[in-house]
């Protein structure tokens, strides 16, 4: 393929594991990482995705609204009905290519349709190849949260094709740095102390790649959720309340990085608040945030009650208020978060009562 080396992390899961390549001109290689015995590919997408793909068999292409009014459940119903209209067979393929949404979604549909057929993700934007397109994660909205439906429906392969970042708008690479900003405070960090500097100055491909390889071991280690992979969700509470609120129609446009940006700075506020970090942890949350030019405070006209609405409904909970949170043993899950704690912490970030 000539130019700079692709590099591969495996995503160790038994008979599972799969492959995901990263570097400039990984999407050429989706012929050869389909699985034996596919006849026809179903392509799904969005009008904004500029990325093409050659599947190396008959394709029927399915193009996905715009943004995150996507991921609902009437957008599965129509790629479903679309495939079984397209003639897709058990033995074929779904192709998502796209961002978070389109992984999503697609990988969703393709988990229910004939009850499961297979996938391969080729994300086209940084938070698809840093976070949204490894691990098996699927799912769309409802009015009452973000994800709540969804399945664990792990691709083939993933293609971190580099090259289709180029064209990025300013606000999408920021929301992918939200998600390589949330890994560099994870366990085990990319420098001694000090995350932000190391990870500065990895190229975008090495960036790429690490934040892969964290993923990949925690998945390995718990593909669904029991223990470790909720460190993953670090910052995600209150951005998955925000990004909720927004759809919902509230005062809130941020895209997911950007709201996962100000949840690690409410995570690690709160963190201080309970004791169990010092001003300089905060600190270092601020000055990689400050680098990555992501928001830090709640958006304007936010009350705190409908924060907390969203929050109650999280994944993590246990009919109570749980947040992962840093701490003297790193980051972890921390159940039974007092509502005074939170409540103060959201108004200190801008929240109204």
């Amino acid at each position: 393929m000539g130019g700079t080396p692709l590099i591969t992390v495996p995503v160790e899961l038994g008979p599972r594991s799969y492959d995901v390549t990263i570097g400039a001109g990984a999407s050429r290689l989706l012929a050869s990482v389909l699985p034996s015995g596919v006849r026809q590919a179903a392509v799904v997408t969005q009008a904004a995705v500029l990325t093409s793909v050659d599947a190396g068999v008959p394709s029927d292409v399915f193009v996905l609204p715009d943004g995150e009014k996507a991921k609902t459940l009437s957008s599965v119903e129509e790629l479903c009905r679309g495939f079984a209209r397209a003639g897709l067979a058990r033995g074929d393929v779904v192709v998502a290519v796209g961002g978070g949404v389109v992984t999503d979604v697609a990988g969703f549909a393709a988990a229910s349709y004939l009850r499961g057929v297979a996938l391969v993700n080729v994300p086209t934007t940084l938070v698809g190849q840093v976070d949204a397109a490894i691990g098996g994660k699927t799912g769309v909205n409802l009015p009452e949260g973000k994800n709540l439906l969804g399945a664990y429906w792990q691709p083939g392969a993933v293609l971190c094709d580099t090259d289709a970042l180029a064209t990025l708008p300013e606000r999408e690479w920021a929301s992918g740095r939200g998600e390589m900003a949330k890994c560099a405070f994870l366990e085990p960090r990319p420098g001694a102390g000090a995350p932000r500097a190391a990870l500065a100055e990895m190229t975008l491909e090495d960036q790429v790649a690490w934040c892969v390889a964290l993923k990949a071991a925690v998945v390995s280690e718990d593909e669904r959720e029991g223990g470790r992979r909720m460190l993953l969700n670090y910052g995600h509470t209150l951005a998955h309340a925000l990004e909720a609120l927004g759809l919902a129609g509230g005062p809130v446009d941020l895209r997911h990085g950007e709201a996962v940006g100000v949840g690690l700075v409410f995570a690690a506020r709160l963190a201080r608040r309970l004791g169990r970090i010092d001003d300089a942890r905060v600190e270092e949350h601020v000055t990689l945030l400050d680098a990555f030019g992501l928001p830090q405070e709640i958006p304007g006209g936010v009350r705190s009650g409908e924060v907390l609405e969203y929050m109650a409904r999280d994944k993590k909970a246990r009919h109570d208020l749980t947040f992962v949170l840093d701490g003297p043993r790193g980051v972890e899950p921390v159940h039974g978060v007092g509502e005074g704690d939170v409540v103060a912490t959201l108004s200190a970030m801008g929240a109204l009562s």
